[in-house]
């Protein structure tokens, strides 16, 4: 047998890190019932008009969808107010971040640029495209210094990277703030794509105030990620999409594997659209929740980070236990929450918002743990 050797790059790659599933904890802890606020997944689950489409649907698995899913990129084009010839849509959005990874950088000669921590696609695919990684530091409240981005960035430089509202910590800059990015991006470095990705902004009080997607500002030089799998509930379907200069989502379907957004994804979504209830009711709940949770983690003493996403992200009160300690804890009393060890957070801990009765039972559980220590 030969012996197969990786690419360098490749043998010394930490793989993403995905949150615990409800079935592992089960069958770990013997427990008939667990809740799960790890992974940022919808509250109230998947829209009833997703589900009806998948079930009415799913006696065409045998075929194949069609290609360039024309109509879905219709009706996400009029949802932005933007032409189809600008929407690409994907098996997740962690499939276009990896297209535009490997259509804009060459490896050896390009690099790209993003905040440490941030959403770890980026570096991971950057490096497995064998692209130079520049990362700074967040602020020490996890905002964002743009002028310290910026300064890495030269004339390699092809992509850079900006989560708003950021994960782990939530916090969404300003709208002005990401349009002064794009125009210095624009001036210093022509070349370069700023890659704004807006999974959780429609979970934002005011979406316009921090979207410049939603306020119709499309900078020439700048895309929008945005997801199914967040306020839409298609998580376990895998679909994303992206807002790009028509030229670039032209590269994007050349190079996008065929068929990568299968049917049932795409009539679920198509479906989802249109159910304007269940989508307003998850904000809502988001909302309503974040606010329930974060009252409830400080008036325990917790150091809480303020959000507009559909998370929060925590500090233990000092001297009441470890992050490891709680996140333990709560596992044995059936409920997955996020340590933010990979984010090199080690201390920090992130809690997805959940139905009102996931809310009340996480604080109680958090009480019960603080209590013991």
């Amino acid at each position: 047998m030969p012996h197969i050797v990786p690419r360098p790059c490749i043998d010394s790659l930490k793989a993403y890190v995905p949150g615990l599933s409800i079935a592992e904890i089960q069958e770990k802890y013997a427990l008939p019932q667990v809740i799960k606020m790890a992974s940022n997944e919808n509250p109230l689950g998947a829209s009833p008009l997703a589900q009806e489409a998948v079930r009415r649907h799913a006696g065409s698995l045998f075929r194949y969808p069609q290609g360039g899913n024309p109509r879905l990129c219709t009706a996400l084009a009029q949802r932005h107010g933007v032409s189809p010839e600008q929407i690409v849509v994907g098996n997740g959005s962690d499939e276009i971040i990896d297209l535009l990874i490997r259509i804009l950088a060459e490896a050896g000669q390009h690099s790209l640029v993003c905040f440490e921590p941030c959403f770890s696609i980026y570096p991971i695919q950057g490096k497995i495209c064998g692209v130079e990684i520049r990362r700074h530091p967040l602020n020490e409240d996890f905002s964002f210094d743009f002028d310290a981005l910026l300064a890495l960035v030269d004339e390699s430089t092809r992509l850079v990277f900006v989560t708003a509202p950021d994960n782990p910590s939530g916090y969404c800059p300003p709208r002005h703030a990401v349009a002064r990015l794009a125009e210095e991006l624009a001036r210093r470095a022509p070349g370069c794509l700023l890659v704004v990705d807006e999974a959780y902004a429609d979970f934002a009080e005011d979406e316009s105030a921090v979207s410049l997607l939603t306020a119709g500002t499309l900078p020439e030089n700048t895309a929008f990620l945005r997801t199914f799998s967040k306020s839409w509930g298609l998580a376990g379907l895998r679909l994303g999409y992206a807002v790009l200069p028509p030229r670039l989502a032209e590269y994007c379907w050349r190079a996008r594997l065929p068929f990568s957004v299968n049917i049932l994804a795409e009539e679920a979504a198509l479906a989802a659209l249109t159910d304007t209830a269940f989508r307003q009711a998850t904000l809502e709940t988001v909302i309503e929740g974040r606010t329930l949770l974060s009252e409830g983690l400080r008036d325990m003493g917790c150091t809480v980070w303020p959000s507009a996403a559909n998370f929060l992200m925590f500090h233990l009160p000092h001297g009441r236990g470890t992050a490891q300690s709680c996140f333990e804890a709560l596992l044995a009393a059936g409920i997955i929450i996020r340590p933010l060890k990979s984010y090199n957070l080690p201390e920090h801990l992130r809690v997805s918002v959940g139905s009102r009765e996931e809310n009340r039972a996480f604080l109680a559980a958090m009480q019960t743990f603080l209590a013991s220590r």
